[in-house]
């Protein structure tokens, strides 16, 4: 089956982590290539670059008073980790409402210092919510499901013990979707999806009872690794630096990112860049008798992450299709199991390259079923 070439969008990869990169970020690897690649990651020129990254940040998320921004190795499956050891103290409670809320879950309740690990699981493509339980110290979900598609909201659980923390996951939600930060005590993420960068790296926007609490239990007899330690990391964020050798081919593509995000109006522009995309996505799938939006309650679908279920249609081959013509990673969550499209709009996505992936499904669809 050919995809006529006019169709095609000009960019056609819709990823949802890793996302797509822009050719400027690209451009600002090749420049820098000389310059910083290969060179020590304690000296100024590579502060200099992480110190861009965390100010950047603080702009972009209109970082409250006494909150830091903090970098550490590894990713948000290492930062799962690094807040259980060090930010969850004996009782937890996790919203589950898809697949990385639920990893996070998985990790507290096997540590043998937290007490309680309670979830509470929604089934895909709904939303769970929290409700205050006495003694629960933390609170936790994902800002944005990536694998469903399930947009939560960020705010305090009304009725928690003085105290509790609340840490949100927002690994593919930062820097596509707007947020009052003052909300979570720590908003966590990595660079792979709406800043266009590598894995293999966190940062978390920590509140000042984050700090507190991490600084407490560091003292406490539990025992943590060196390389988990959010105290060292802290130490280390505020020298402009992380605690082991950074890949800098991804700081230099978060940067570029940060930088280009604030140049275009910050977090509020892209938001609705975003949501233009996604919107785009939703109207197209409810105008279709063949397809729906796979998240029910459109006050629950996400900006960034679009979902559309397929009815008499193989998905799997449309995403075949659409892959031996460019267009790539459309595809649902591999353990989701549905006959989905998957569809990334974060910010450097172009609207236009959304509208041109739905017609060439369009296209694709018309034949199958011809």
């Amino acid at each position: 089956m050919e995809i006529p070439a006019e169709l095609l969008p000009a960019d056609g990869r819709f990823g949802s982590g890793p996302s797509r990169v822009r050719p400027a970020q690209v451009d600002a690897l090749t420049a820098a290539g000389a310059r910083l690649l290969g060179t020590s990651h304690r000296q100024e020129p590579v502060r200099a670059l992480v110190r861009t990254v965390r100010h950047g940040m603080a702009e972009l998320f209109d970082l409250p008073e006494g909150y830091e921004v903090v970098l550490g190795n590894g990713g948000s499956t290492v930062f799962w980790d690094v807040a259980t050891c060090c930010l969850v103290d004996r009782h937890v409670q996790h919203l589950v409402h898809g697949e990385f809320g639920g990893k996070f879950a998985t990790a507290t309740a096997q540590a043998p210092f937290v007490a309680g690990s309670d979830h509470v699981v929604a089934p895909p493509g709904q939303l769970a919510r929290p409700h205050a339980v006495r003694g629960v110290d933390t609170y936790a979900w994902a800002h944005n499901e990536t694998s469903t598609g399930v947009i939560a909201p960020v705010e305090r659980v009304q009725g928690a013990d003085d105290g509790a923390l609340l840490l949100v996951d927002a690994t593919s939600a930062a820097g596509g979707v707007e947020v009052d930060v003052s909300q979570a005590d720590a908003y966590y993420f990595a660079p792979q999806k709406a800043f266009g960068s590598d894995g293999g790296l966190w940062l978390a926007l920590l509140s000042p009872a984050a700090l507190e609490r991490a600084a407490r239990l560091s003292t406490t007899e539990r025992w943590v690794p060196p390389s988990l330690s959010l105290t060292a990391a802290l130490a280390s964020s505020r020298k402009d630096e992380t605690v082991n050798t950074p890949a800098l081919a991804t700081l230099v593509m978060l940067a570029e990112q940060v930088t280009w995000l604030l140049d275009q109006g910050g977090l509020a522009w892209a938001a609705r860049r975003s949501r233009t995309s996604s919107d785009l996505v939703y109207s197209w799938a409810e105008q279709r008798p063949w397809a729906s939006p796979s998240v029910a309650d459109p006050a629950l679908r996400s900006p960034v992450v679009a979902t559309v279920d397929l009815d008499g249609v193989d998905a799997a081959e449309v995403g075949r299709v659409l892959r031996a013509h460019g267009v790539v990673d459309t595809e649902p969550y591999r353990k989701l199991g549905r006959n989905q499209l998957r569809v990334g709009t974060f910010p450097s996505v172009e609207p236009a390259d959304v509208e041109a992936l739905l017609a060439c499904v369009d296209h694709v669809v018309e034949r199958l079923t011809a």
